[in-house]
């Protein structure tokens, strides 16, 4: 697949061998004429699951964007969600962006509008087409600009199906494609002289950041000639431009339109020299001027500082220290290679987009993994392991990267034990190690994963309170600098207060998942002429669990009473309240009360008892001799019946509203018949429902399954229904699921 040049240039699409990229490029610019954009991309799937990748990208200096490349797509970005859904989301304005999605405007807070639409063809999903354009404050998106963009992806969609058919790969790999504007003009002649003139240096920007016009005092300031310049990314002209401290400037004036003036330190052209950068930006370009400058009061020093020893322990080498002496000079020197300036941008920009997902995360799987997605990126790292400590142990939480089986031996090591991971929770002082030879010297005999890296080692500490440790690798050596110490020291306490919240909140799952487990039935009765088969799934995405049961009573006049219900909550409330409902059922159902009394009496009992929650219900009694059933349903989803012959319909129960609101309320009942052979499915919500579809998508999907089953053993059916959810890693409810089945009795 095309990649873009080591310099961080756009190259010319005309270079990619692969199709894909020019069907790509096209439909990118069409998106961004059709609804007046400024910059448009195509993001697609990539060979690992759940990362999309930026394929292609038009309008704007592609390396400004780099933070964004790469996007998970459980991440709360609008283009994860737009693939998520399969739906669109138009952002006309900051104010929008800001309140659904804060961790774009986090790194990316300028006016600017965004129409993010995914590509799709049937079932297909292919990945998003996004177009930034100039903010509408107060204006939505219209309908016309709507239908454009949803034109634009539908074609697009076509395109890919047909690429795919042909053989061809739809799956991005590497780094994105820039689709280059024409050549920026030079000008004409008058205008040459005029700005010849002028004392002060003028460049000429298109709106990818090449060079077209250079005035005298520019070429002579910089010390490189017109031709030397044009055409270039000014980036690659002047890579002191690149350094990441002046990247938000650059985003800022070409998204927002408005100017911008910042100082930046020039770098091998006029060595230590400070310049002031203006930028005055338009829809066709950005007009670029230097002028001498004194150094700005709040400019950077050297990046040494006096406690930089001290963050090192014990393990700091001489190599460590002469690196953090380094002078700004050589740091500017530094960011001629501008990949590595990109790279050090997204230190910059990812820690916001961590702390605030970390504070959206509940769980330690779900901090473990933000850390991972946010974190690593950031970074460049490819390793990360989390220990966690307990009872003086610390225990393998997470790891990525390492070696299959590696970090086992270092599982539940005591803290008494000298190793890095140990010691930088001991001494509660980070340890970074340059090289796998440095960590190797300051800890002989230690296990190494691989004889090329470089390693960080960081205290999880929150409020005084050690938490566990955190390791980071990476695939080379390479050197932490001040700046790298103190913002992933500053980390390692977000993620560590986020851990130390998760465990509480994993404490309080179990206690929940305990509590439903006691108050679930462990087995249900044997009856002649039904067998019954219940089974329950647990959310997994935090304190999911608590709401659900199912049960049969054995009514003592020979009747069957199937219930299945859904506290409408989580947690341990939700769990004790489901408790009570279900013995509530039971007595009443046991005391030979009628349907509709069962469920009017267990209504108004939830509403004398006001938790502060309601709940659904759906209650059948059901004589196994002859089939006979009568139901009443309470706001739950309505049940599936398959026949003998194996057609499977959604029944029409009358219903009233859920139990703990109306004190008032009547629950109608519902007479039917189940003949043998045939088998009943009650179920609540968690199994239908998936986020961005229709609640009778997932019921025509379980009738659909339902009707392709095997009627017995039941089972097995009950396992089929719910093995799809219970494959589904991150589960956003609890879920409840009874079969009956009539085998025997009057015809």
């Amino acid at each position: 697949m095309a990649r873009a040049d080591d310099a961080g240039a756009a190259p010319d699409t005309t270079d990619a061998p692969d199709a894909t990229a020019q069907v790509l490029a096209r439909a990118a610019v069409n998106a961004m004429e059709a609804v007046g954009g400024y910059a448009a991309g195509v993001y697609l799937r990539s060979p690992t699951t759940g990362l999309l990748l930026m394929a292609v990208f038009t309008g704007l200096p592609l390396q400004l964007f780099r933070p964004w490349w790469r996007m998970q797509v459980n991440r709360p970005y609008p283009v994860a969600e737009a693939y998520r859904s399969g739906q669109a989301v138009h952002l006309p304005d900051a104010e929008s962006a800001m309140r659904r999605f804060p961790q774009l405007t986090a790194g990316l807070p300028f006016p600017f509008g965004s129409l993010y639409e995914p590509v799709t063809a049937g079932t297909e999903r292919f990945g998003v087409l996004v177009v930034l354009r100039e903010a509408t404050p107060g204006i939505p998106v219209g309908t016309p600009d709507r239908e454009r963009l949803r034109g634009a992806a539908e074609q697009l969609a076509a395109d890919l199906a047909s690429l795919a058919a042909a053989g061809a790969r739809t799956l991005w790999e590497g780094d994105p494609v820039g689709v280059p504007a024409p050549p920026p003009e030079a000008g004409a002649e008058g205008a040459r002289r005029a700005a010849d003139r002028l004392a002060q240096a003028v460049l000429s920007l298109d709106r990818e950041g090449r060079i077209g016009y250079v005035n005298t005092a520019a070429e002579d300031l910089l010390g490189l000639d017109g031709p030397q310049l044009r055409g270039r990314l000014l980036w690659e002209a002047l890579p002191w431009l690149g350094h990441p401290a002046y990247e938000d400037h650059f985003r800022a004036g070409f998204m927002s339109g408005e100017p911008v003036h910042f100082p930046a330190r020039s770098g091998r052209h006029a060595p230590g020299q400070w310049l002031s950068v203006d930028l005055y930006p338009a829809a066709d370009g950005v007009t670029l001027t230097l002028g001498t400058s004194a150094r700005p009061a709040y400019a950077p020093e050297s990046r040494a500082g006096p406690d930089v020893a001290a963050t090192d322990a014990d393990a700091a080498t001489d190599a460590d220290y002469d690196a953090a002496d380094m002078d700004m000079d050589a740091d500017m020197d530094a960011c001629a290679d501008l990949d590595a300036s990109a790279d050090e941008a997204s230190a910059l920009y990812r820690p916001v987009a961590l702390a605030i997902a970390l504070t959206e995360a509940v769980t330690a799987r779900q901090v473990s993994a933000v850390v991972t997605e946010e974190l690593l990126p950031a970074f460049g790292g490819r390793q990360l392991a989390i220990y966690l400590l307990d009872e003086r142990h610390l225990h393998l939480a997470w790891e990525t990267g390492f070696p299959q089986g590696f970090l086992d031996r270092f599982d539940g090591v005591s803290l008494d034990v000298r190793l890095p991971g140990v010691e930088t929770l001991t001494t509660g002082r980070p340890l970074f190690f340059e090289s796998m030879q440095h960590l190797a010297a300051a800890y002989p005999g230690i296990p190494l994963d691989a004889d090329v890296g470089a390693r960080a080692f960081l205290p999880l500490i929150a409020s005084g309170r050690p938490v566990g440790s955190c390791i980071l690798g990476f695939d080379s050596p390479r050197g932490f600098s001040p700046e790298d110490r103190t913002v992933l020291t500053a980390l390692a306490g977000l993620i560590a207060q986020a851990l130390a919240r998760a465990r509480r909140y994993d404490s309080e799952v179990e206690l929940a998942r305990g509590l439903q487990s006691a108050l679930l039935p462990h087995r249900l009765p044997v009856r002649e002429h039904v067998d019954t088969v219940g089974r329950y799934l647990p959310g997994t995405l935090g304190m999911d669990v608590g709401g659900d049961w199912y049960d049969v009573v054995e009514t003592g006049t020979g009747l069957l009473a199937l219930v299945i219900g859904d506290v409408q909550g989580h947690g341990v409330a939700a769990a004790a309240t489901m408790g009570q409902l279900r013995s509530a059922v039971r007595a009443f159902a046991l005391s030979g009360s009628t349907p509709e009394q069962v469920v009017s009496g267990t209504n108004q009992l939830l509403i004398d008892l006001d938790p502060g929650q309601f709940a659904s219900c759906c209650y059948m009694l059901l004589d196994p001799a002859s089939g006979s059933v009568t139901a009443v349903r309470a706001g739950h989803p309505q049940p599936l019946l398959r026949h003998p012959d194996g057609r499977t319909e959604v029944l029409d129960l009358a219903g009233g509203v859920v139990l703990g609101i109306d004190p008032e309320a009547s629950y109608p009942v519902t007479e039917l018949r189940l003949t043998t052979g045939s088998v009943l499915a009650l179920y609540t919500d968690g199994l239908v429902e998936k986020p961005g579809l229709d609640i009778d998508v997932g019921v025509e999907r379980l009738r659909t399954a339902l009707e392709e089953a095997r009627p017995s053993p039941l089972t097995e059916t009950a396992d089929r229904l719910i093995s799809e959810a219970g494959n589904t890693a991150d589960r956003p409810d609890d879920i409840a699921l009874l079969l009956a089945s009539r085998t025997g009795g009057d015809p």
